[in-house]
């Protein structure tokens, strides 16, 4: 008796479970980084007053450390005892940027994360060249 071969099985339908897979982790990706909160959506047309002060809110504050260790503070030469007193008059909510020569000891770096974090300001950002 002879034994005979089985023909390869055909595949009739294609199986659309791995695409539909790969379509649904794309679609997360997609919906995770797009930004859907708008500002201003509801319309307001605010009241107007005579005597009301205008709020001049800066959107950062820069700190400034030379490769000597000298700290400025929006551009003004300051000692750690003014850093300290100025970041205490800002909001915890206000950023702070900080630009550090890479020739500057990371001591100056580090007692300027500490007053920061001491103040306890979250919002610090660190600039550095590409």
């Amino acid at each position: 008796m002879a034994k005979c071969k089985k023909a390869p099985k055909r595949f009739d339908q294609i199986n659309v479970i791995p695409f539909i897979d790969i379509m649904l982790v794309l679609l997360v990706m997609v919906l995770t980084t797009a930004t859907f909160i708008k500002q201003g959506i509801i319309p307001v047309d605010l009241p107007q007053a005579q005597k009301a002060d205008k709020e001049e809110k800066k959107k950062e504050v820069s700190i400034y450390v030379n490769a000597k260790g000298e700290l400025f503070f929006e551009k003004e030469k300051v000692d750690l005892k003014n850093l300290e007193e100025k970041l205490s008059t800002l909001s915890k909510e206000q950023a702070v940027v900080l630009r550090s020569d890479k020739a500057s000891r990371f001591q100056d770096f580090v007692t300027v994360m500490d007053i920061l974090k001491a103040l306890k300001h979250e919002k610090l950002y660190i600039v550095t060249q590409k």
